[in-house]
């Protein structure tokens, strides 16, 4: 089912061209929205805001209430959605309410509110222009700000046209349609129901933000107003509101502020005099749990903005209607597994390609990959794993067995094999040859060759962990980084006993089998004594470096091995850092060579786990070569270990978008310091036939030293 969405989705240029659109130009509004800002000590607050209210939620709520009611609100706190539809329900019916306006309200759209209410003979009218066309249109949000993100103008015209009447596709004539059949609903309405973005506990406040002005109408034309409200939405104090008023219009739309904030506390006098109603419900459904739980916790630190989907590279080209239920992206996913039950994220979780280019953005801080592989952990281990998985992992776990399986496939691949390429796969396979080329496995891995290397005898060591791709796939990497350092007279170890370093399982959620790679893993390299420990693939320092440790606290494996992990972490460097360091005290030095030009692409991990990115540039050039920016070059080359095998048409779509960007730099050599970004862009480069050299940054330099 969620491939047939997938190839319908990437099937609609509208879609994609417009949330592309959208997404550029958002990144160049976001980044001057926040100039002269220290975004980093906004979102601190706003972390620490929120993190408190997680811990005295059942506090703050009590105090809401009773702030609340003294104000001369009626407030009712369930955790029932049955109950909120229920309460609203019966309200319309003892007022006899025939029509409602509402203001957007994810928390509505989450119990479906709409449709009991027209099962109950009620007319519902959306106001916010938006969720009004995605009504007409018998659509659900596509975003969580901006829902009809993915129509162009030519679509609501066609909707327009064939629910209201006929208007043309033209911006300004449609906004004044819409406004012109809007403004009869809200002044026949007898009901208005809105959302919040903030409620502060301490004075029963409730806070809109809004552009349209519909929300006010909303509040203030109807006799009886109605404020449905996620107990996530709580702060403790009215100054706890300024860091949110802050980042909330710049993260969410890239706007200094937005053109309504609206503070309600308390029931108004109607336009004909009479008293007006006042209502808030306060809803939890399983949010007081997501507070309860250690890891979870966390997720209530979103203030909505969506910008995790604005800067998302999945997102972007399938649109929330692939990528989530009712809330979309990285963020929807969480919400939804614990709002609709684990089993319902099952399918979007593995959309998060793990790139973790929403965590730079979250105004939250909120680690939403991290908390998407919990939940595929939580899944792994209450479904349990298929046969076919059981096998993989099984194999995975044996280091001697996966090993001579790939020195197996090396010797079984020539039929398909042609000059270091594999370029078609027969049958079901065909999927994976269909966007790039895949390498090779190597006939002489980069352990066999290693032995055969000879090295200046010196004091300084360092233990080189190959990871499976350079081990197998591109040794020559790894001779390049072997050459680099014994410049530098460093003399390079590699315990042969070293194996997977458990990304595979780890970013599936296997994690007993990536607890066990770790451990094996801290075995060998802790089995000789070295000043460092390098790798030359991010993900694999990551691993090295944070993962391990983890791994092994989650499995409950003892202490020692733990302490193990831990004195290795200490001694893990990238090689791009290594490097770099190496080059700048002038112990890795250059020839002087022609120069040329070279763009440079960003490993995901690279640039946002290890905070590395300047300075595998800074060595090219220092080794003579000329940078030319490529746009978007910390964007996801659409790699994502085994997510380019499992949503192969996913994974191409980003690295044809990733090619187009090489090409315009004009540049003839792309380096980046990722072996499976190396894979993707290499194999991109071969099926298209251009003629661009793809290689790991330690390549180029090695052929440069003196």
């Amino acid at each position: 089912m969620i491939k047939e969405e997938i190839k319908k989705a990437l099937s609609n240029a509208n879609l994609s061209g417009a949330l592309t659109r959208f997404s550029e130009a958002y990144a160049v509004s976001r980044r001057k929205a926040y100039e002269g800002l220290d975004f980093e000590g906004i979102r601190e607050k706003i972390a620490n805001i929120k993190s408190y209210v997680a811990d005295h939620l059942q506090e703050l709520i009590q105090t809401f209430i009773k702030s609340a009611t003294e104000n001369g609100a009626k407030v009712f706190y369930t955790k029932s959605p049955e109950e909120v539809r229920n309460y609203i329900i019966e309200l319309a019916k003892k007022n006899n309410v025939k029509s409602i306006v509402k203001s957007k309200s994810m928390a509505t759209e989450e119990i479906h509110l709409n449709k009991y209410l027209k099962e109950q003979g009620i007319e519902v009218n959306e106001t916010d222009l938006g969720e009004w066309i995605i009504q007409l249109a018998g659509q659900r949000p596509s975003h969580m700000v901006l829902p009809a993100i993915h129509l162009t103008r030519y679509d609501v015209s066609d909707v327009f046209t064939k629910k209201v009447e006929p208007v043309q596709p033209d911006i300004a004539q449609m906004v004044k349609f819409a406004r012109k059949h809007l403004r009869r609903k809200f002044l026949s309405a007898d009901m208005g129901i809105t959302g919040a973005n903030i409620a502060i506990a301490e004075t029963g406040t409730l806070v809109l933000f809004t552009n349209e002005g519909n929300a006010r109408l909303t509040m203030l034309l109807p006799k009886i107003h109605v404020a449905v409200v996620g107990v996530e939405k709580l702060v403790a104090k009215l100054e706890d509101i300024f860091s949110i008023i802050r980042a909330l219009p710049r993260s969410a739309t890239a706007q200094l502020i937005t053109s309504y904030i609206s503070f309600v506390n308390k029931p108004e006098i109607h336009i004909d005099g009479s008293q007006k109603e006042f209502h808030i419900i306060l809803f939890d459904n399983n949010r007081t749990n997501i507070a309860r739980d250690p890891v979870f916790k966390q997720s209530l630190q979103c203030i909505r903005c969506a910008s995790c989907l604005n800067v998302c590279p999945v997102f972007r080209i399938i649109g929330g209607h692939v990528f989530g239920k009712v809330y979309t992206g990285g963020i929807g996913t969480i919400l939804t597994a614990w709002t609709e039950g684990l089993k319902a994220s099952k399918d979007i979780q593995g959309l998060c390609i793990q790139c973790g280019n929403c965590v730079k953005v979250c105004p939250g801080k909120i680690n939403i990959p991290e908390l998407i592989l919990e939940i595929r952990k939580r899944l792994s281990k209450e479904e349990g794993l298929d046969f076919k998985t059981k096998a993989i992992y099984s194999v995975v776990n044996n280091r001697k067995l996966f090993h001579s399986i790939l020195r197996t496939a090396s010797k079984l691949q020539k039929p398909f094999e042609k000059g270091g390429f594999i370029r078609h796969l027969p049958f079901f396979l065909s999927e994976l040859t269909t966007e790039r080329s895949l390498p090779a496995i190597a006939d002489v891995p980069f352990r066999d060759r290693f032995k055969k290397i000879e090295q200046p005898k010196s004091q300084k060591k360092a233990i080189f962990f190959a990871g499976c791709l350079i081990d197998f796939a591109y040794p020559e990497i790894g001779e390049a980084l072997v050459k680099l350092l014994n410049s530098a007279q460093i003399e390079v170890l590699f315990p042969q006993e070293q194996t997977c370093c458990g990304a595979p399982a780890r970013y599936s959620g296997v994690m007993d089998v990536a607890a066990n790679n770790s451990k094996q893993n801290i075995e060998a390299l802790l089995s000789v004594e070295a000043d460092y420990v390098v790798s030359a693939c991010p993900t694999c320092t990551v691993a090295l470096k944070n993962q391990f440790i983890k791994d092994l606290k989650e499995q409950d494996y003892d202490e020692k091995i733990i302490k193990s992990a831990e004195h290795l972490s200490e001694k893990v460097i990238d090689a791009s850092e290594l490097i770099y360091r190496l080059v700048k005290e002038g112990k890795i030095q250059f020839k002087k060579l022609s120069k040329i030009d070279f763009t440079y692409h960003d490993p995901c991990h690279l640039i946002r786990s290890l905070n590395i990115s300047q300075q595998p540039r800074e060595s090219l050039i220092n080794a003579g070569l000329k940078l030319i920016e490529m746009f978007e070059s910390d964007t996801c080359c659409g790699m994502g270990g085994s997510y380019s095998l499992k949503f192969p048409e996913i994974s191409g779509t980003i690295l044809r978008r990733k090619l187009e960007n090489i090409q315009k730099t004009e540049a003839k050599l792309v380096c980046t310091d990722c072996p499976g970004c190396v894979m993707q862009i290499r194999g991109g480069v071969d099926k298209e036939g251009l003629q661009i050299e793809v290689k790991h940054s330690l390549e180029v330099l090695a052929e440069r030293i003196k």
